[in-house]
């Protein structure tokens, strides 16, 4: 059976779940906390963070961005990368534009801040980190707007990586209750569409033990 190694508020992880799930990939999910060293789940990934998928066939792929690679790749139906190279570049720039940009201006400053740092061992979280991840995230939020005005979906006509990366990360911060929905419609009228999909069902069945969810995160219409 197909294994997925994750954290419950890892975006990163939660991107593999969505995508696993479009494809209508069946898998198990196993919880692996980050700030616990574990030698057999460090055998599959030496940096010793989620996502690794381990695949029917054996095969493990570690970190998220080669594992979406190898769905679309192995698993093409539905593409979540798109059908055409001007399709693929946007997607991915969108991809790493949330991967990388909004995780370190926003993902990072907030959950890390309020939910990793003292169970990692690194001391209570620091106010000024937070405060910019509050900060950053409006002019995220904007830019998901300004995609929206202009495309179906964030990249173009069509569902995609893009969207999954982008609520991946939004759908951490919604569960802890830090996204500013009210300042912002547009985006929040995107995301509901999002969570609204089949896919996103399990992530809003997530309960972190010690840690529920904000009162509307499982509402698909806020």
């Amino acid at each position: 059976m197909r294994k997925l190694y994750h954290y419950w508020l890892c975006p990163f992880s939660r991107k593999i779940r969505i995508a696993l799930a479009e494809k209508k990939l069946a898998f198990d999910a196993i919880v692996i906390k980050p700030w616990e060293i574990m030698p057999s789940f460090l055998a599959l990934n030496p940096e010793g963070m989620p996502p690794v998928l381990t695949d029917d066939d054996g095969k493990n792929i570690a970190n998220a961005y080669p594992i979406a690679e190898y769905l679309d790749e192995v698993y093409f139906e539905p593409s979540l990368l798109g059908q055409t190279s001007a399709q693929r570049a946007e997607v991915r720039r969108l991809s790493i534009w949330f991967d990388d940009k909004f995780n370190a201006e926003v993902t990072h400053n907030l959950v890390y801040e309020k939910v990793l740092r003292r169970k990692m061992g690194q001391g209570g979280p620091d106010s000024a980190a937070i405060r910019i991840g509050n900060t950053n995230i409006h002019d995220h939020l904007e830019y998901i707007a300004w995609l929206c005005d202009r495309r179906k979906w964030l990249a173009g006509e069509e569902f995609s990586l893009a969207d999954i990366s982008a609520a991946a990360h939004l759908s951490c911060l919604d569960y802890l209750n830090n996204v500013p929905w009210e300042k912002h419609q547009i985006a929040k009228t995107w995301y509901a569409r999002v969570k609204s999909r089949p896919s996103f069902r399990s992530l809003l069945g997530d309960v972190v033990p010690g840690m529920p969810p904000a009162p509307h995160y499982a509402n698909l219409d806020f």
